[in-house]
């Protein structure tokens, strides 16, 4: 039983009322009654994503078979605002320093790169609301707890959010293949490390935003590392450079 679902529309709509961090919303396609015009208006107010889908992939998705055509997903643990990224490097006098993930889909590399990011010093993690897992159990148990104490923003555009932090002087560099040797960057000071995604890397639109594209050394025989330990490895090349 999936411990993030809520199912039917009592339990979907108190939840989205209350404030519950709900990461997406399934409702039964063509369902147009009350109740449900009520749930989508709700979920709209709060910027859920929404999915409308047949009944044949909402009985997949229920655990109950009890859904009356709504079923929803939410966070394991509450998301924060990026003021409060920034504020936490404030208060440890250092400069922010911040983990973007670029479409991220295995829970497992999310809470890798969390634990990493804590252990790096990082301020904070920030993940996109669309096609990227979102705060799962998976993801929490992944990261050994420091999801406790690494505050993790969702936004709807990561290139919007990287323009404006750039206003408050930050900096990113993002992993790519084609990039730079790591070692011949200078990547201290203020600055975001962007990861993309497990098969296609960091996107055109992210990419397009970053100020440096960072590569890895590769020796072997194949041509990339994993997600989060191609983050591990940044990250620690920011902490040397820092100290």
């Amino acid at each position: 039983m999936n411990e993030n679902m809520i199912e039917g529309r009592n339990a979907v709509l108190e939840a989205l009322r209350s404030g519950k961090p709900v990461d997406r919303l399934y409702i039964l396609d063509g369902c147009q009654d009350g109740p449900i015009r009520t749930i989508v208006r709700e979920a709209k107010k709060r910027d859920t994503i929404l999915k409308f889908v047949d009944k044949e992939r909402l009985n997949q998705i229920s655990d109950t078979g009890k859904h009356q055509g709504v079923a929803a997903f939410v966070a394991a643990y509450e998301y924060a605002p990026i003021a409060d990224m920034l504020k936490l490097a404030k208060e440890r006098k250092e400069d922010p320093f911040l983990v973007l993930l670029d479409g991220i889909e295995d829970p497992h590399n999310l809470g890798a790169i969390i634990r990493t990011a804590n252990l790096a010093g990082a301020h904070g993690v920030i993940i996109p609301k669309h096609r990227a897992v979102g705060l799962t159990a998976a993801v929490a148990k992944a990261s050994a707890g420091a999801i406790n104490y690494t505050p993790v923003a969702k936004v709807t555009n990561l290139k919007r959010a990287m323009e404006e932090l750039k206003r408050e002087g930050m900096w990113f560099v993002c992993a790519d293949m084609g990039g730079e040797i790591m070692y011949r960057l200078n990547l201290k000071g203020p600055i975001g490390l962007v990861i993309g995604n497990e098969g296609e890397g960091v996107s055109r639109l992210v990419k397009g935003a970053c100020d440096f594209t960072a590569a890895i050394p590769m020796k072997g025989d194949i041509n990339s590392l994993n997600a989060s330990v191609a983050a591990g490895v940044l990250a620690y090349e920011i902490v040397r450079q820092r100290m």
